[in-house]
């Protein structure tokens, strides 16, 4: 390997890519590798592409989140019952 990421990941791929097609022999086994490869290599570099955040700053924007929104949350500020489409049905007569 070059290096460590994934940008060295992907220039590892592509280079697996160019070896396993310039074999000859196992042409369908080849095939269906160099396509498993091929879509690695284009997760490979939507993901290199993509902007990362510190986890601690994820954690607190969603921490921010949940306390901008807490009184809309229903399992934080129950729903009345009046309005609770699933709440318990009482039944006043009962046949046994």
């Amino acid at each position: 390997m070059r290096g460590i990421g994934p940008v060295s990941l992907i220039l590892d791929f592509q280079g697996a890519l160019q070896e396993a097609s310039m074999k000859d022999g196992m042409a369908n086994n080849n095939t269906a590798s160099i396509s498993q490869a091929r879509k690695a290599v284009e997760q490979l570099k939507m993901e290199a592409c993509m902007d990362r955040i510190k986890v601690s700053k994820a954690a607190a924007d969603l921490m921010a989140y949940c306390d901008a929104h807490i009184r809309e949350d229903p399992l934080i500020v129950p729903v009345p019952a009046s309005e609770n489409p699933f709440r318990e049905k009482k039944f006043f007569c009962t046949i046994l």
